[in-house]
């Protein structure tokens, strides 16, 4: 195309190209030019007009493919329109004389149908300019669509189509023609050609107004016939047409001139031109048997979509006006005989109406019409009832209802109850009001219907009430207890037996749609009503047949409620099995000679149900299926299988009224046979299989439907090959019949056991004999693997045999059953891995798959290829696999015949399927050879198809290996997409599934930049487009498919541009290229699909072009979404659509596309988004409620946030609730999003600022409408709703609870709101609100209260109370409430309250402990920030009120958790009737409710204990194990157990303890990092109690457990905040043993105080020997865990880790904040560890604390630690300290050691000092601060002896010479302390250092301080000195004073210097001078005699004092001086 980037044509390029790229470069060129053509100045196109018109026109003339005329017709027309049109005359004239021209060679077609498709578009493009010739040219063309072939015939119909498009009004004379050619091809024989003339007739009534006034009867019975036949696509094209001349007929959109005696269409003479076709079912289909022939049927299916049409376009409003006269009309479809003459028709008619009913109900009204459409149906339901009820009164005369009368009512109440039920099931807890409106009854008026005659109207009122159960679950258990009720009462009528009976068992199978469940009471009622019934059906033989029925039903639904309800119940139903069956084969036998046809219609009627019964135990109670149950119930299952083989002698006895009950027996044996192994009924399996083999080919079987027995044994692909039908289509409900045979669809009635299975849609059970097909099929799967090789041959070779014999239908049958049957052995025999056997056994089989393979039935060609392939598989044997693919080849050579070679293409493809590929290039070389040819036979489509089919397989399944192949195959698939006739539509969508595979095989190659991967890629591009521009859906969804994948592997060269507008097109079902309808599904799930991955990625761009598209639309269709995406975006569309559809893939994937746009756009969108979830919030059509009475409204009536009205002037209208529940999940993602974004999101200030500078959107600044929407989610009807809101008002509580409010200091902005809080939270504690509802509201009130917004007592009391009511709820218990639902909802709601009340509490305590701590720094903060706790001991007084129930109900909580947790071998020792809040029954349901609370609990208990100090308060009897709640259910504990207060607070204590220990030792607690902190601070809580402490203490081995478990939470978890805890809670379990060894110790020495000393018993770990033992050693497990935490924040104190990377040879390690926290944590608790060791353990222990205390001051000391040492040094300095003052020192058994090893660590000291002082940035100060601690603290043994005094000396001695004045200071300060020390200790150092710091004091004169860091170290030296004269003795004092006096004269200043010196210098004279006064009158003597001796130094001194007096009195008088200028009022605090 490179060449050709010009206007015209480069025919010197395209001529040297072959042919098949001749026509591919036209096409490019063609495309090209039509994006060109608009955009390029006219003057260019009038100058190249004649050149472009002659290349088009030579184009024209060159057999174009059908794609490219198309293109090639537009370009022309845009030529004319953009140049000269002038012209165009002769261009139409041209294509005229082409259409006229005689020949008819195949040659000359492609160029007669570009001419018919160009003259359309030339009119449609041009219009009136052409008018001239128009008339001619529909002459013409009408004239030839006489000769026409069916190509040209459907060409010609879309041309007239777009000339009356093109020219409106002005073609009137030509209506009439155009309408009779159209009339005539609606019923054309090719489809296409009908969909084309539907299309036509759709334009053409746009103008002509007689379609749908004079001509409506006409048309209508033409398209009636056109239905006759017809396939998907034109039942859906001729019923858009026929919905909208009949919407027209009923509201004209333009007004006629009435003609005389005329008059307007009423909806029911409308109604009427639809019944007559329905009815009838087209002309005369009535077969002597009176059987309808499909034709018919397809009459039938046409006329419900052309029904569902015609209300669509009237519009939601229209339906809501003329709901009720629609239903009545609809009703008379189902009641007229004629439609329900047989049971198939009377299904299939009822299917139809249901169908229309759900399809317009369903989506075209808002809730508020749903609900009144509801009370519409019940009355009309009440009517019906009303008819029959007179019918049955004996007597009435008068009413004169007929038997036929109370026939048709039946089917009237079916499709008028499952509505009313679909509708009820989807309004779920918005429709609430609706059952509580009295006037019209709806509960009674279903039930009443349970009594009605009919069988099958019982099944649809139970049915309904089921749905009314799963959308309100509360009414589940009183719908139970009302029908169980009138079970009893009426047990004696039949109907009312039946009925009930169905209805509870619906209603059981309807609570496992209910996550709430029902009560464990329901199901004893249940089993004892079902045991009744069973007992009670041999008393009355009129009802016995019902009973049985009936009892069995409601076991069998019984099951549903799952084994925990069942276990109980097993023994007795074990009892009622065993009777439903004779004891032995020889009772059975004794049977068979007595009995009438009556007994053996309840015999087998009971029997059927008990093996149902036991299906249902099988599929819902598993676990229950023991081998003791299974050796139980197989005797039975002998019998029944032996009662198999007598079944056709008793049916010739007793005649065929009791066929059909030994049918459904049959069917029941078969079905459980399949589900248990066969191994168990091994001996059985002769009998199984001769009646299997019976069913399947026996002369007596009825032709199941193929397709309800074939499509799930076929390979998933594969099924595309069968037409759309069995495709994602929206009518999938209807157009199913058409293809299910005879029967018309299932229905409830065929087995009302369906009734209590797990769907949402209501079951469609096939008939008994279709449906025992399928399950002999299934079952024969599963026996015969297990036969024996002989066994299984013989039956092959006979399968094999009988298809062989028979002839016409019934061979087909039989091929279909037994090929059926052998795949399902296959696919069984696959999946359990067995052998299928030898030689003997694979002949026949593969005779008989490839006898189906060459089937003419094109789904039994599927299975036998899946068949095939599933044999190859089995087999695994090489050998075989290549003799069947040789053989394949074979025949595809040979055979000419389409349906052979379908079959065997579809083969070479399958075999590989499930060998993980194919391997040999040979075979792809060879696949390829034969497909290629095969998809160019372009005389059968059928081939073509199914060979494209299976290349795109082989595409997938050779992988890479393909890609020598793939250019090749481009080119043929690009090449057949050009050349393929529209009318083939099934060849294009396999070319689609080609061009798919082989984009997928590429794979990323395609982005490539080599010349090869270019043309591929082109040909894909151009690939697309062929397939974008086609008329088919499923071709279209196809293209965008592939686009979908380009996008994936090559994003670049896809143009979203141009991709997403068509997108949006197709969802706006508005198209300006073609008239696209997207009422396919399966496009709608492509175009979501591709949306969603664009989403992912580029999902701005998406929502920019989008917008982009609508903008530009021509105004015509102005359809609501168009509208929607103006307003709102593609979003806003998407919304709309999520609110439409109903399929569950489809609506995820709009989700999915709707999330990730706003993962992308939300924060840069933000307003938009969020008034977008707002718009949708509010778009129901009674949103919210109105107003809100308050108690003191006016003061927070805030009128923007209070009134939530409906907003009906938003974008959207009457969205459903699930939509409105969406997005509330799209604001909690929003939020949530938020949160990782821009801090300013959640700070008001912060926002209001940077909104001033740049124009972002904040979130917080939409804080109000976030209030608003939760406001109104959590105040809906909808409960799923209020759920939502609730959690979105958590989220808001949670994020914005700490954001000030800026403009209020001291105040949070969300105390504004606090009112609507309150009132949203409110509703759910109301007493009918459902208890999750309930229990999430606690969540929020909590959260609420411990936020911290609310300081003020009475607001925060409105909230207390809504929690005060549940608590009193709580206490009431669940033996009060109606058990509305299962018993474990009583425990989530019950453990939500008390969990919300503990985290209340746990903020309360925590908020009094901040203010009562002394000097809190937080006071200060709180109190400027407005953060204070929220009423501070407010809160604490308000719940101390409810803390004596509290603590007693969390106590209860907490032993029931610790029951719970206890390992499975103990579940033998819990409660027989359950805890305090839970049932034995409940104990699994119940179980997640106390994991998310007992945490919460646990702390706040923990806290409680604290406060009340473990003193017993008096709370009721304290002699209760077990505390007393009163919902402990009866659990009275004998007196004899009574317990003192001592045991009691024992029990509590090991209560806590044991489940937080149990807890934090089991390995899943990763992910709970919340409770693990509750846990941690609980502990810490208990332990700061002395009773619990002694207890911990005293227990060695509890603390040795409590030690390892809190070590192994430090090596598995890396939270700060957790391994700070962990090193508290160490601490005071060490602190802990301290005490009790202390009192240990203190006792000993009172009782041996007169005793020797030596003769104390030592007490303290270690005992005399010292040894510790691991794990049970306290010291030891301190030790490791403290060594634990210090290795790992610093490697290098580890010996093997020193030389690692990580220890010393690493990089610095440099410790947070935190870590040195968590480094001095530990130094404490290691230097606490020798104290609580007896002295020769303290001996062991001691090397290891100070190696490590050494090791760490070291690492410290050397600066490796980073900034923060600093923080570590005092700990480090205060650990040392401690360990240096230990008692152990100081004990005789250990004084000597510990000197020794005192000493020993001193001189590590000393020496690390030597060796580290060369290394630069040394801390100097902390080392000798650590020898003063030294040599202070320790015994002068350890540091007087030498060398240590010595060394130490110099250390100091070192220090002294130091030039930095801080280091200087610090020796001062150090030797200040050391000279007062004990006297051995500051001798030897007064001598030493004594001298060096006199003459240091006296260099200062010389050098006086510059700074005052030289200054403090200069007046620490005068300290120092000081220090050491005071240390003197008084003898020798004076002489030292002397020495010292002089020193401080000597740093005074004379006048003169002292007014120019220096500040330091000034500061010193006068320290100096003050120093002087206080020292002189201690020592006057020496002071006088210093003076005399010494006159200058007197008068230095004395003009000191005197200057310093003359400066007192200067500062006394300086403010009178100022004071003549100073404010009179004087401020009294000095603000600096």
């Amino acid at each position: 195309m490179e060449q050709a980037h010009s206007l015209l044509l480069n025919e010197e390029a395209c001529s040297q190209l072959r042919e098949h790229q001749r026509a591919e470069f036209v096409f490019e060129w063609l495309r090209f030019l039509k994006k060109l053509l608009p955009a390029t100045d006219r003057a260019d196109v009038k100058q190249n007009q004649k050149r472009l018109v002659e290349q088009l026109t030579t184009v024209l003339t060159g057999s174009p493919g059908p794609p490219t005329r198309l293109l090639l017709a537009q370009c022309l027309a845009l030529v004319y329109r953009v140049g000269d049109s002038l012209m165009s005359s002769l261009t139409v004239d041209r294509c005229n004389d082409i259409i006229r021209s005689k020949d008819d060679s195949p040659s000359f077609l492609p160029t007669r149908l570009a001419a018919v498709a160009c003259l359309g578009v030339l009119y449609e493009q041009l219009g009136r300019l052409l008018i001239n010739s128009f008339k001619e040219s529909v002459a013409n063309l009408l004239k030839a669509m006489k000769s026409a072939e069916s190509q040209g015939r459907c060409e010609i119909m879309l041309c007239i189509e777009r000339i009356l498009k093109g020219l409106g009004v002005s073609a009137v004379s030509c209506h009439r023609d155009i309408y009779k050619a159209a009339r005539t091809s609606l019923t054309d024989r090719s489809m296409a050609v009908r969909c084309a003339a539907a299309k036509c007739l759709l334009e053409l009534q746009r103008e002509a107004v007689f379609l749908w006034s004079s001509e409506l009867e006409n048309v209508a019975t033409v398209c009636f016939r056109a239905f006759e036949g017809s396939n998907y696509d034109v039942r859906v094209g001729i019923s858009k047409l026929l919905g909208t001349l009949l919407a027209s007929a009923l509201d004209p959109r333009q007004t006629i001139a009435p003609r005389p005696g005329t008059k307007r269409n009423s909806l029911k003479e409308v109604m009427e031109l639809l019944s007559s076709g329905f009815l009838r079912g087209g002309a005369g289909f009535l077969r002597a048997s009176g059987d309808m022939l499909k034709g018919s049927r397809d009459v039938r299916v046409g006329i419900t979509q052309t029904c569902v049409v015609f209300v669509s376009i009237l519009g939601g409003a229209w339906l809501e006006t003329h709901f009720s006269c629609l239903l009545s009309l609809l009703m008379e479809w189902v009641s007229h005989a004629r439609a329900t003459q047989y049971p198939a028709d009377a299904v299939s008619c009822r299917c139809c109406v249901s169908f229309i009913l759900r399809a317009t109900l369903g989506s075209l009204l808002g809730e508020k019409a749903q609900i009144a459409a509801a009370k519409e149906i019940c009355q009309l339901i009440d009517k019906q009832k009303r008819v029959v009820d007179a019918a049955l009164h004996e007597g009435n005369m008068e009413a004169r209802v007929s038997p036929a009368d109370v026939a048709a009512s039946q089917h009237v109440l079916v499709c008028a109850l499952l509505e009313l039920g679909s509708l009820l099931q989807d309004l779920s807890s918005t429709a609430a009001p609706l059952l509580l409106d009295t006037s019209i009854g709806m509960l009674d008026t279903v039930i009443s219907v349970l009594l009605h005659p009919s069988a099958s109207a019982r099944l649809a009122a139970a049915w309904c009430l089921r749905c009314v159960a799963v959308g309100m679950p509360a009414q589940v258990a009183v719908l139970l207890d009302r029908c169980a009720e009138r079970l009893n009462a009426l047990k004696s009528c039949p109907e009312a037996v039946a009925g009930y009976s169905a209805a509870i068992a619906a209603l059981l199978g309807a609570v496992q749609l209910c996550p709430l469940g029902i009560s464990h009471s329901k199901g004893k009622v249940v089993m004892t009503l079902a045991e009744d019934l069973l007992r009670s059906a041999a008393q009355n033989s009129r009802i016995s047949i019902q009973r049985t029925q009936g009892g069995w039903l409601l076991l069998s639904a019984l099951f549903t409620l799952g084994p925990t309800v069942m276990e109980h119940h097993l023994p007795r139903l074990l009892l009622l099995w065993k009777c439903a069956f004779p004891l032995s084969v020889k009772d059975l036998e004794n049977e068979l000679r007595r009995g009438d046809s009556f007994t053996w219609q309840v015999t087998l009627e009971g029997r059927a149900g008990a093996l149902c019964a036991m299906k249902s135990l099988v599929v819902h109670c598993k676990d229950l299926l023991t081998d003791d149950v299974i050796s139980r119930l197989l005797p039975l299952l002998s019998c029944a299988v032996a009662l198999l083989n007598q079944l056709t002698s008793i049916i010739k006895a007793y005649g065929n009224q009791i066929k059909n009950a030994a049918t459904v027996f049959r069917l029941r044996v078969y079905e459980i046979l399949t589900m248990l192994q066969p191994k168990t009924y091994e001996e059985s399996f002769g009998t199984v299989l001769k009646q299997l083999l019976n069913d399947l080919t026996g002369p007596e079987i009825t032709a199941c439907a193929e397709l309800n027995l074939l499509p799930s044994l076929c390979y998933i692909q594969d099924l595309a090959l069968l037409g759309p039908g069995l495709q994602d289509v929206d009518q999938h409900y209807i157009e199913e019949q058409l293809h299910g045979g005879g029967s018309g669809g299932g229905t409830l009635e065929y087995d009302p056991f369906t009734i209590f299975e797990k769907a949402q849609e209501v079951p469609t059970p096939l008939p008994p004999a279709s449906a025992l097909t399928a399950a002999a099929v299934q079952l024969f799967g599963v026996i015969f693997p297990h036969l024996g090789i002989q066994q299984k041959a013989q039956i092959l070779e006979q399968f094999c045999e009988f298809v062989r014999q028979l002839k016409g239908a019934r061979q087909q049958t039989v091929q279909i059953h037994v090929a059926a049957a052998f795949c399902c052995t296959l696919k069984c025999l696959a999946l359990s891995r067995r052998e299928l056997g030898s030689e003997e056994v694979q002949k026949p089989a593969l005779s008989l798959l490839l006898g189906a393979l060459e089937g003419s039935n094109p789904l039994l060609r599927c299975v036998a290829a899946e068949g095939l392939a599933r044999l190859v598989q089995v087999l695994n044997d090489p050998n075989f696999t290549v003799s069947i693919t040789l053989m394949s080849f074979d025949k595809l050579k040979m055979a000419r015949d389409a349906i052979t070679r379908t079959g065997h293409a579809l083969a070479l493809s399958a075999v590989y399927r499930y060998l993980s590929g194919i391997s040999s290039p040979q075979y792809i070389s060879a696949c390829v050879g034969v497909l290629f040819t095969l998809s160019q036979d372009s005389t059968s489509p059928e081939v073509q198809m199914w060979a494209l089919h299976a290349l795109s397989m082989v595409v997938d399944l050779a992988g890479p290996l393909y890609h020598s192949h793939l250019e090749a195959s481009f080119t043929l698939v690009l090449r057949l997409l050009l050349s393929t006739p529209h009318t083939h539509v099934e060849v294009q969508q396999s070319l689609g599934r080609c061009l798919n595979a082989l984009i997928t095989s590429m794979g990323p190659d395609l982005q490539g930049e080599g010349a090869g991967v270019c043309v591929v890629r082109t040909s894909c591009l151009v690939g697309c487009a062929v397939m974008q521009d086609s008329q088919d859906c499923l071709v279209q969804a196809q293209a965008i498919s592939c686009l979908q994948q380009l996008h994936m592997f090559a994003p670049r060269f896809v143009n979203l541009a141009s991709l997403v507008p068509s997108l949006c097109e197709i969802l706006l079902d508005y198209s300006v290229l073609i008239n696209l309808c997207s009422s396919y599904l399966s496009l709608r799930c492509a175009v979501v699909a591709c949306l969603r991955q664009l989403a992912q990625r580029e999902a701005v761009e998406v929502s920019e072009h989008a917008v982009a598209l609508v903008k530009e639309l021509p105004r015509r269709d102005n359809t609501q979404l168009d509208v929607t995406i103006k307003e709102v975006g593609l979003e806003g569309a998407l919304f709309s659509l999520l609110d439409r559809e109903s399929d569950p893939r489809l609506c995820r994937d709009i989700q999915e596309t709707l999330v990730h746009m706003m993962s992308l756009a939300a924060e840069s969108k933000l307003a938009h988004w969020l008034k977008l979830c707002k718009d949708v919030l509010s778009a129901s059509a009674d949103s919210a409620v109105e107003t809100l009475q308050e108690e003191d409204g006016d003061r927070y009536d805030d009128s923007s946030v209070f009134h939530a009205k409906s907003e009906s002037s938003g974008p959207f209208n009457n969205l459903r609730w699930s939509t409105r529940v969406f997005s509330m999940e799209c604001v909690c993602r929003i939020i949530a999003q938020c949160e990782n974004g821009d801090p300013a999101h959640f700070n008001m200030a912060l926002a209001q600022e940077q909104r001033l500078h740049e124009s972002a959107d904040f979130l917080v600044l939409h804080l109000a409408d976030l209030i608003r929407m939760a406001f109104m989610a959590a105040t809906d009807h909808s409960d799923q709703l209020r759920l939502a809101g609730l959690q979105t008002l958590l989220v808001i509580i949670r994020k914005f609870s700490s954001v000030p409010e800026p403009e209020f200091p001291g105040h949070v902005i969300l105390e504004q709101y606090q009112a609507n809080v309150g009132a949203a939270l409110r509703p759910a504690f109301h007493v009918d609100a459902p208890p999750n509802v309930t229990a999430k509201a606690c969540q929020v009130c909590s959260a609420w209260i411990a936020s911290g917004v609310i300081s003020d007592l009475r607001d925060l009391r409105r909230v207390h109370q809504l929690l005060a009511s549940s608590l009193a709820k709580v206490q009431v218990g669940r033996d009060v409430t109606s058990q509305l639902y299962n018993e474990s909802t009583f425990t989530m709601e019950t453990l939500a309250v008390l969990k919300a009340w503990a985290e209340v509490y746990i903020t309360a305590v925590q908020g009094s402990r901040q203010r009562e701590s002394p000097g809190s720094h937080l006071q200060h903060q709180s109190d400027e920030a407005g953060t204070a706790d929220p009423a501070g001991a407010g809160l604490l007084k308000l719940v101390q009120t409810d803390l004596a129930t509290l603590s007693r109900l969390w106590l209860a909580a907490l032993q029931d958790h610790g029951l719970l947790t206890l390992p499975s071998q103990y579940s033998s020792q819990l409660p027989s009737t359950g805890g305090s809040f839970y049932t034995a029954e409940t104990v699994e349901q119940a179980r997640p409710h106390y994991s998310s609370a007992w945490a919460t609990i646990l702390h706040a208990t923990a806290l409680w204990l604290n406060s009340t100090g473990f003193i017993m308060v008096d709370e009721g009897p304290a002699n209760l194990s077990r505390p007393v709640t009163p919902t402990s259910m009866g659990q009275s504990t004998s007196l004899s157990s009574v317990k003192s207060p001592e045991d009691v607070s024992t029990d509590r204590l090991h209560l806590i303890l044991g489940i937080s220990v149990e807890f934090l030792c089991s390995p899943h607690s990763g992910d709970q990092m919340e409770n693990i902190n509750s846990c941690l601070q609980a502990l810490q809580a208990l332990l700061e109690v002395p009773w619990p402490r002694s207890k911990v203490g005293n227990d060695q081995a509890l603390s040795v457990e409590l030690l390892s478990v809190l070590h192994r939470l430090i090596v598995t978890r890396e939270s700060p905040s957790i391994q700070l805890a962990v090193l508290e809670l160490v601490r005071q379990i060490v602190c802990a043993a301290q005490e009790h060894v202390k009192e240990k110790r203190h006792s000993a020495e009172v009782d041996d105080g007169a005793a020797e000393k030596e003769t104390v018993p030592e007490f303290g770990e270690g005992r005399d020997t010292g040894g510790l033992v691991p794990g049970k050693s306290l010291v030891f497990g301190a030790l490791e865990l403290c060594l634990c935490m210090l290795v790992r924040k610093l490697p290098q104190l580890s010996p093997k880790l020193a030389g690692s990377p990580t220890g010393r040879g690493g990089q610095t390690c440099f410790l947070s904040n935190t870590d040195c926290r968590l480094v001095t944590s530990a130094l404490a608790i290691l230097s606490e560890l020798p104290s609580i060791c007896s002295p020769e353990g303290s001996v062991s222990v001691l090397p290891t604390v100070l190696y490590l205390l050494l090791g760490v001051l070291r690492e410290a000391v050397k600066g490796s630690v980073g900034a923060e040492s600093g923080q570590l040094v005092p700990g480090i300095l205060q650990a040392l300290r401690t360990v240096l003052t230990s008692p152990m020192s100081r004990a005789e058994k250990s004084h000597g050691a510990w000197t020794e090893l005192l000493r020993c660590a001193l001189h590590t000291l000393l020496e690390s000092w030597h060796t580290d002082k060369m290394e630069p940035g040394v801390d100097e100060v902390t080392m000798l601060t650590s020898l003063t601690i030294f040599l202070l603290y320790a015994s002068a043994e350890v540091t007087a002896v030498e060398p240590l005094q010595t060394r130490c000396i110099q250390a100091f001695r070192a220090s002294l010479e130091s030039k930095d004045p801080v280091v200087l200071s610090r020796s001062y300060q150090l030797l200040v302390s050391l000279f007062q020390g004990p006297a051995p200790v500051a001798r030897p150092f007064i001598l030493a250092l004594g001298g060096r710091l006199l003459s240091q004091l006296e260099e200062v004169e010389k050098s006086r301080p510059q700074g005052p860091a030289e200054l403090q170290a200069v007046q620490d030296a005068i300290r120092a000195l000081e220090a050491l004269v005071f240390a003197a003795d008084e003898t020798h004092r004076p002489q030292l004073v002397a020495v010292l006096l002089p020193i401080l004269i000597s740093l005074l200043l004379d006048e003169n210097a002292l007014a120019s010196a220096p500040a330091a210098s000034r500061s010193l004279h006068e320290s100096a001078l003050r120093d002087l006064m206080r020292i002189g009158p201690q020592h006057s003597a020496v002071f006088k005699a210093l003076m005399a001796s010494a006159p200058h130094m007197k008068a230095r001194l004395e003009a000191a004092v005197k200057g310093n007096q003359e400066s007192v009195n200067t500062k006394a008088q300086a403010p009178r001086v100022i004071n003549k200028n100073t404010p009179s009022i004087q401020l009294k605090i000095n603000f600096l």
